[in-house]
């Protein structure tokens, strides 16, 4: 198999801030294998960079062999180049499963047995930043059934009142890690009254001894997002929250995805599907398991004002899947 990569540079249709930092636009990697497209966007949180990426691929044009079907195969010759690499891998996988899809004219959903649904939502993301600025953002972007507003600086508790005043849709709240086990235990009692849906990340990934606190302490749900990557990342979560986000560039992409779902079925989590800053590649490849999780956080293509592609997309607030084979996606004109 041909395989060929390239550097594309997307930007933010308003500067995009979490407790991580900030960013008005984005580097990510488009891979093209046969034909079968793939994506990572890479995050330095996680050691990825666009540089790390093109090294890996470098080295995995090398061990893809000639056949797409041996997935399980090319992902363990993957994983000898580098343990982790999850944006790399995943960028690969999510090419592999596009090129099958389309030699066999099927959709990769189809592929997985999946039956796509058109009453999925997904959440649409209010960064960070004064409570106006927020408030505007959601008023500018209605018909959403849920909104996830990023938390984690001292305004948390004014700026999730000014997105509530904005709409009754649902809310989720993510703190990216931000929170002390104080912090956390006195704001999520108090965001209560907003009628939130669940917190996702409210402490460092590694704190398992205050979420275990904070699980005691508090009535809604937490998901974890930052310290789940792969399947065997779920064990050490199981009896301190109540679900993991999942998303595939830091799985490796759609294989371990499709594994992390079945592990936490398996311990009854709640399963989020979720996204970085992505074009509609890496978000399509992400809704092909959509039908399968609880909550649907798929918004980056829709965050972006030059995505270069059409595929999955959002529609009055739901995911609408388009009738092609593979993912899904075509190049815009």
């Amino acid at each position: 198999m041909k395989l060929n990569f390239k550097t594309l540079k997307v930007h933010l249709k308003e500067t995009f801030r979490t407790s991580h930092g900030a960013a008005d636009e984005k580097s990510v990697v488009m891979v093209d294998i046969d034909g079968g497209l793939g994506e990572a966007s890479p995050v330095s949180y996680y050691g990825e960079s666009v540089d790390t990426v093109n090294s890996f691929i470098s080295k995995a044009m090398e061990v893809i062999g000639d056949d797409p079907f041996r997935l399980e195969e090319i992902s363990g010759k993957l994983e000898k180049i580098a343990a982790y690499n999850g944006a790399a891998k995943a960028a690969i996988d999510i090419a592999l499963h596009d090129l099958i899809g389309k030699k066999l004219n099927v959709s990769v959903y189809k592929l997985l047995g999946i039956t796509p649904r058109d009453d999925i939502p997904t959440s649409y993301t209010i960064s960070i930043g004064d409570p106006e600025t927020m408030k505007r953002q959601t008023e500018d972007n209605p018909g959403y059934q849920v909104y996830k507003v990023k938390v984690g600086v001292p305004a948390d508790i004014d700026m999730v009142a000014a997105v509530r005043d904005a709409t009754k849709a649902r809310i989720r709240v993510d703190a990216n890690g931000g929170w002390t086990l104080k912090e956390a235990i006195q704001k999520i009692k108090y965001l209560e009254r907003f009628d939130i849906e669940f917190v996702e990340q409210p402490l460092h990934w590694e704190d398992y001894e205050g979420f275990k606190i904070l699980r005691g302490k508090i009535d809604l749900p937490i998901i974890v997002d930052e310290g789940v990557m792969k399947a065997e990342d779920i064990t050490r979560y199981r009896d301190i929250v109540d679900g993991i986000n999942i998303k595939l560039q830091k799985s490796g992409g759609i294989r371990e995805a499709f594994k992390m779902i079945a592990v936490a079925r398996a311990f009854r989590m709640k399963i989020m599907i979720g996204c970085m800053v992505e074009t509609s590649i890496g978000i399509s490849a992400a809704a092909q398991l959509a039908p399968l999780v609880d909550y649907v956080d798929l918004d980056g293509n829709i965050l972006i004002s030059d995505d270069p592609y059409d595929g999955i997309k959002a529609v009055n607030g739901y995911l609408k899947y388009p009738d092609r084979p593979g993912l899904g996606v075509i190049e815009r004109n």
